[in-house]
């Protein structure tokens, strides 16, 4: 769902900063000899690993992923560990699904405020997590599907891949849902209160979303490139 603004909430949220991998100096050990040869030139040092050998809990490291190529498939399984978790306004961040709330439209089951007693995702709190955890943390999305829309790439139909963003309009409520196309003409999704995380086949023909598709986007790396 659209947050009314991207600041929003943010004071629920906990903010995560990558561990990085710490190169290791091997101690120096002096030891006392009567005479000996004048040593050899001392060997090189091997050179320190260009990628961390840690990455914050829950994300994997990035000496795991194979690069921006392999992210999106990451993001779409990643969505399917999610398969089943409740809708919950506001909730989801870089460290999994968490306490949503409600506000003056959002969070509400027939009268009863549920965001506040909800550990779950909503539609845009679903896509930033399952990115970032696939991107070992180099994909952080915004918790805002205007937000996520513009900080990818558009992606033609024909050239989808898992991991891709689905994005949804009507006129009243412009980009007001995303989803994680799946593969096969599917998408994961968490689509509003009351519900769970679902996967939907047959996205482009569903009666309701097909008519508000309003364009496929990947998520950009670092530097801008998709």
């Amino acid at each position: 769902m659209v947050f009314p603004s991207p600041d929003r909430g943010v004071g629920r949220r906990r903010l995560l900063g990558l561990a990085l991998g710490a190169g290791v100096v091997p101690a120096l050990t002096a030891t006392a000899a009567p005479a000996a040869p004048a040593p050899g030139p001392a060997p090189a040092p091997a050179p320190a690993s260009a990628v961390p050998s840690a990455a914050a809990p829950g994300v994997p490291a990035f000496d795991d992923l194979t690069g921006p190529a392999d992210w999106g498939a990451r993001a779409a399984a990643v969505a399917a560990e999610q398969l089943g978790v409740p809708y919950a306004w506001g909730g989801g961040d870089r460290l999994g699904a968490s306490p949503g709330f409600c506000d003056e439209e959002n969070g509400y089951l027939n009268g009863q405020c549920l965001g506040e007693s909800t550990v779950g995702f909503d539609c845009s709190g679903l896509a930033l997590y399952c990115w970032y955890r696939a991107s070992g943390g180099a994909v952080d999305l915004a918790h805002y599907t205007v937000a996520q829309y513009h900080r990818s790439a558009p992606v033609p139909r024909t050239g989808l891949l898992p991991g891709d963003l689905l994005f949804f309009s009507r006129p009243d409520a412009p980009l007001h849902h995303v989803g994680i196309y799946a593969g096969d003409g599917a998408m994961i999704h968490a689509e509003h209160t009351g519900t769970l995380v679902a996967r939907l086949p047959g996205v482009f023909e569903d009666p309701h979303w097909a008519g508000e598709f309003a364009g496929a986007r990947r998520p950009l790396p670092p530097g801008g490139r998709a």
